[in-house]
């Protein structure tokens, strides 16, 4: 399960951040329509992909957003060629920290 739930963290968040980048790119660097039209597509996939979490939504999206830091740190250094600081580790870290906590702490439910 925490295999699955992971896979599902990096697949929305690629969604996520890979679509909103394409939108990006059409707005703010005058790429093609056919770029924010993908970007769409993959917006609304990530909708569904986030769906695949065990926990109820607002624990999951929570989790999501911290997460979405991590990745989006990663695609900035990656795609951008901005590389992170000691800080961005550290939030990051921190931000980790949360995610393990919120999403798998067992609890009695």
């Amino acid at each position: 399960m925490l295999i699955n739930s992971v896979f599902y963290f990096i697949i929305a968040g690629l969604c996520e951040i890979g679509g909103g980048y394409l939108v990006w790119l059409w707005l703010r660097e005058g790429k093609s329509p056919v770029f924010a039209l993908l970007g769409s597509a993959l917006l609304t996939v990530y909708g569904f992909v986030a769906t695949k979490q065990p926990a109820n939504f607002g624990r999951a999206y929570a989790a999501y957003g911290g997460v979405f830091i991590i990745l989006s740190i990663i695609w900035g250094w990656k795609v951008d060629g901005v590389a992170p600081d000691k800080f961005d580790w550290l939030g990051a870290s921190i931000v980790l920290i949360g995610v393990l906590i919120m999403m798998y702490t067992p609890r009695n439910q």
